[in-house]
C-alpha cells in the first residue's frame, strides 16, 4: 500500500492522487495502487519554519509517516516540495521506498537541459532542495524577488484559497518570462502550481515539468518493480 503524507495543501494532495491514477493506466479498479492518504493540513507552516524560525512541522510529519507505516504502507510519498526540507529526517530508519520529489523531476529532465527555470516557494529555493540533488550541468533560472512577491506567492495562495484559475493567470506570465530568458523547461516545484495552470488550460503546460506528476509516475514505476508480475497484469 502506498502511504501519502499529504494535506500540504489539500488540493495539491488531491491532484497527486488523480495523477497517480492517471499514471497507472489501469484497465479496472483492481489494477490501481492501493493508497492510504493522510491529509491533515493543521501542521506548522513549512515556509515559516525555514525562513523565519517558526515551529518545525517535523514532529507532525513524523507522526503522519508513522501512522501510515503502522496502517500497512509499504511505500511512502510526500507531494509537497517544501516539506522535502525534512526529507532526510523522515527517511532515516525507514525500510520502505520513499521517492524524493526532486529525484522524480530529475528523471524527466532532458539529457542536455541547459538552462532550466524553477518556480517554487521561497522556502524551497532557500533550502536548495533541487540544486543539491540534480545534475550540476543545469543552470537554474528563477523569478526575481519582486515577481515572487507580486505573482508567485499570490498564485500559490490563490490555489490554497480555492481560486486556482486566479493562480493560473498570475503564474502563466512568470513561466513565459523564464522561457524568454532561455529556459528549456520550467520546473513547477510547488504542487499548487500545476493545479493553477490546469485551471486555465495554459498552452505553456507542455514546456513545464510537473513535480506532482513526476512523483506520481515515479511511484507507479517503483510499485511495478516491487509487485509480482501477475499482481498488476494490465500495467
Amino acid at each position: 500500500m502506498l502511504g501519502v503524507i499529504g494535506g500540504m495543501g489539500p488540493l495539491a494532495t488531491a491532484d497527486f492522487f488523480h495523477k497517480l491514477i492517471a499514471a497507472t493506466a489501469a484497465a479496472c479498479d483492481e489494477d490501481n495502487i492501493p493508497t492510504l492518504i493522510h491529509s491533515v493540513p493543521q501542521l506548522p507552516s513549512r515556509p515559516a519554519a525555514i525562513l523565519r524560525g517558526g515551529a518545525s512541522p517535523l514532529p507532525a510529519l513524523t507522526a503522519a509517516r508513522d501512522r501510515l507505516l503502522v496502517a500497512g504502507a509499504t511505500m511512502l510519498a510526500m507531494p509537497c516540495n517544501t516539506a522535502h526540507h525534512w526529507y532526510d529526517e523522515l527517511a532515516r530508519g525507514v525500510d520502505v521506498p520513499f521517492p524524493h520529489i526532486a529525484d522524480a523531476v530529475a528523471a524527466e529532465l532532458p539529457a542536455q537541459a541547459g538552462r532550466v527555470g524553477i518556480i517554487a516557494t521561497a522556502a524551497t529555493l532557500a533550502s536548495r532542495i533541487y540544486e543539491t540533488r540534480l545534475r550540476t550541468d543545469v543552470e537554474w533560472l528563477s523569478p526575481d524577488p519582486d515577481t515572487y512577491r507580486y505573482a508567485v506567492q499570490p498564485a500559490i495562495d490563490a490555489v490554497k484559497g480555492n481560486a486556482a484559475a486566479d493562480g493560473g493567470r498570475l503564474i502563466e506570465p512568470v513561466i513565459a518570462t523564464l522561457l524568454e530568458r532561455g529556459a528549456s523547461r520550467v520546473v513547477l516545484a510547488c504542487t499548487e502550481l500545476p493545479v493553477a495552470l490546469d485551471a486555465i488550460e495554459s498552452p505553456l503546460r507542455e514546456r513545464c515539468i510537473d513535480s506532482t506528476a513526476a512523483l506520481a509516475r515515479t511511484c507507479v514505476r517503483a510499485w511495478r518493480e516491487r509487485m509480482p508480475a501477475d499482481a498488476m497484469p494490465n500495467l
